[in-house]
């Protein structure tokens, strides 16, 4: 396993339509994941979600949270990052929403989804690593190549 990989080496990752998993954290301490959209621009995660969602709550009350995007092919790259959630100003027009939703479900249903969505109802949360972990297992990939997925997955 390679580890402390820098995010360019990737292979593209951060730019696939691949939900990541926001952590956040209950007032009892235990932890809430949610799948989510993301983008992944000038060294950190921008993700927008709904200003009453429970994840909205929750940073508000605590910002720490994780995030992990993570490839089910080989070779299985990852990145987590741990931080706190900054809440920056939406965006009038959508515009990082809507990239995103352009990427996960294509320009016409993606620009038509967002067009029904009112700005005032959405959170921008920018979350730029304080802890920062990068893997692959490109080092094991003709081993995991040769093994069926199920065997790669366990």
């Amino acid at each position: 396993m390679r580890k402390n990989i820098p995010v360019e080496e990737l292979g593209g990752l951060l730019q696939q339509p691949r939900c990541a998993i926001l952590a956040t954290n209950y007032a009892d301490g235990t932890t809430l994941l949610s799948p989510v959209w993301h983008e992944w621009r000038d060294g950190g995660f921008t993700i927008v979600i709904f200003d009453g969602d429970v994840k909205a709550r929750h940073i508000k009350r605590d910002p720490r949270v994780s995030v992990v995007v993570a490839d089910d092919a080989v070779p299985l790259t990852g990145i987590e990052v741990r931080a706190r959630a900054e809440i920056v100003p939406t965006d009038p027009d959508l515009a990082a929403l809507r990239r995103m939703a352009v990427r996960y479900i294509g320009a016409a249903r993606g620009n038509a989804y967002i067009d029904g969505f009112d700005p005032a109802t959405q959170l921008t949360l920018r979350i730029v690593p304080g802890v920062l972990r990068t893997w692959d297992f490109a080092d094991e990939a003709p081993l995991a190549a040769e093994a069926p997925q199920e065997a790669v997955r366990a």
